[in-house]
């Protein structure tokens, strides 16, 4: 019988029945955050998280340097990043498994850069926080102990990523849906430059199509079934072979919740473009596409 290890690879999700089943080497990693408050995510572990984890912060340990060039949340050095997880006790061996209370927005951001450094062993709780409590799971107020230092490598990557210059010569040659599908996980009216609470332009990029990140999501705050998931983003590319599938957002973060979507549906290989709107817009030269 295989185990949900054997499965993460195919399935990213794992259900708080399955998180508490878990016997092996295990990392549970706080990811929550407030885009509009940067304290909050840590204020809320130190009131209570789930039993034995730890808190990574999105701004500085789930994002590098930014230059106001390169995007909002610019990757960091997947060894930097790497070194961060072997300081809460990670090796190679080690399952992640990210929670959040944002309906896996955060979590799935975590799940990604694992899997941009090549730690296949990784995942996101279904349903996060809402779900540990639904389910009558216990918090904890303990602060964290490593147990003693790890050791990740860092491996060829298990996550594509695009840069700005492949989005600019993919709009140069017409924004192609033969050559890629670039997907925009942010909300429709962000999407269409209605409004634009983060960055200096509204607006998204010429050619993308927009599947907001909550449209993954049930009305209990979980991912849907992997069937309804693959139908969906099916008739989104339609013909498109997954791996010619790019995905955006404000800053690479929500788009990771359509990746991790894609491959919960059994779509895999689709890519990130990790410096998103707030990248492509910090140089007014590139197109801006409104509506839609």
């Amino acid at each position: 019988m295989s185990t949900f290890v054997d499965r993460c690879s195919i399935n990213p999700l794992v259900s708080v029945q399955e998180l508490v089943g878990i016997q092996e080497r295990l990392l549970i990693i706080d990811c929550r955050h407030d885009l509009s408050n940067l304290d909050a995510g840590a204020r809320a572990f130190a009131d209570g998280h789930l039993p034995g984890a730890a808190f990574i912060n999105v701004e500085t340990e789930l994002a590098g340097d930014k230059t106001g060039a390169n995007g909002r949340h610019p990757l960091p050095d997947p060894k930097t990043f790497a070194a961060q997880l072997a300081a809460l006790g990670a090796n190679d061996t080690t399952l992640i498994v990210g929670y959040d209370a944002s309906a896996g927005m955060y979590a799935s951001r975590l799940w990604w850069m694992c899997r941009w450094i090549g730690h296949l062993k990784c995942a996101v709780l279904d349903g996060g926080l809402q779900a540990w409590l639904a389910a009558d799971g216990p918090l904890s107020t303990e602060p964290f102990h490593a147990g003693g230092p790890g050791k990740m490598v860092v491996r060829p990557s298990l996550a594509p990523l695009w840069t700005v210059d492949h989005v600019g010569a993919w709009v140069e040659a017409g924004s192609d849906p033969a050559i890629a599908i670039v997907i925009d996980a942010r909300a429709p009216e962000r999407f269409r430059g209605e409004i634009e609470p983060h960055d200096p332009v509204a607006g998204h990029i010429p050619g993308a199509s927009n599947r907001v990140f909550t449209d993954n999501l049930n009305t209990q705050g979980c991912f849907k079934p992997a069937s309804e998931l693959r139908e969906e983003f099916l008739a989104l590319i339609g013909d498109q072979d997954p791996m010619a599938v790019v995905h955006t957002c404000g800053s690479g973060v929500t788009a990771c919740h359509n990746l991790l979507a894609m491959e919960a549906a059994g779509l895999p290989g689709s890519a990130l473009y990790a410096g998103s709107w707030s990248e492509w817009c910090s140089d007014r030269s590139r197109p801006v596409a409104t509506e839609r």
